[in-house]
């Protein structure tokens, strides 16, 4: 099972929306999802809610007892954990962080947005967690200095997802309906965003896992007893 975490301590950067519409678009790519909503505000229970099918739980989950949830939904088979966390809880956006493959950061191309991401990526890196920029809610075509601006800040703060996602009316309508933009209009240009944003974020899990990899090895390796060999094996 595999936990992405969409952390900031920015306020209005979209991570409810890009949590909902990612895990739409993971599950119609063949992942069990459940999404985990640890705002208060309980944007995503609602978004639930208003979707009225069971086919990506939702639930609300305070951060003492995350931990404990993650096993149980391990055990139940989920390939992929979707976290929303708070923008100011930094209790939850934590153990958010602590728990997660991946943390994603989301960010409006604009300083203020960009000066808060800075202070998120020292409190994820605190924890020796992964950790990817998303510049979410770009402006239109002709504004794309200050969004290639934007995105050369968050690549130089340690890597960013592709693609930029860009403020369009079929994620608020998505949210509105409880659905995934690849849901409520699937040949749209969001819907493409979400499915190769799912895509980008697919392969980044798969890069960490690579790593992950080798260091267990070397670990159960170092930990198994040496067993007998040469003369003395034979000779036993």
């Amino acid at each position: 099972m595999r936990i992405i975490a969409f952390v900031t301590q920015k306020g209005g950067s979209g991570k409810s929306t890009l949590a909902s519409c990612v895990a739409v678009a993971a599950h119609q790519a063949g992942e069990r999802v459940f999404v985990i909503d640890m705002d208060n505000l309980g944007s995503l229970v609602k978004w639930s809610k208003a979707r009225k099918a069971k086919d990506i739980p939702v639930e609300a989950v305070p951060a003492g007892k995350l931990r404990q949830v993650l096993a149980a939904l391990e055990k139940q088979g989920f390939t992929l954990v979707v976290i929303d966390t708070p923008g100011a809880e930094e209790g939850a956006v934590t153990a958010a962080a602590r728990n997660a493959d991946l943390c994603i950061v989301p960010a409006r191309p604009n300083a203020f947005d960009l000066w808060g991401s800075e202070k998120t990526r020292a409190a994820i890196r605190a924890l020796g967690r992964d950790y990817a920029f998303l510049l979410n809610q770009c402006p239109p075509a002709q504004q794309s200095a200050r969004v290639e601006m934007g995105a050369a800040a968050l690549e130089a703060m340690g890597g960013l997802l592709t693609p930029l996602v860009s403020a369009r009316v079929d994620y608020q309508e998505a949210a509105r309906l409880g659905r995934g933009v690849t849901e409520c209009a699937p040949h749209g240009v969001a819907a493409e965003e979400m499915r190769a944003l799912w895509a980008s974020i697919k392969r980044r899990l798969n890069r960490g896992a690579a790593k992950k990899a080798p260091a267990k090895a070397a670990t159960r390796t170092a930990a198994k007893p040496a067993g007998k060999t040469g003369a003395k094996a034979r000779a036993a």
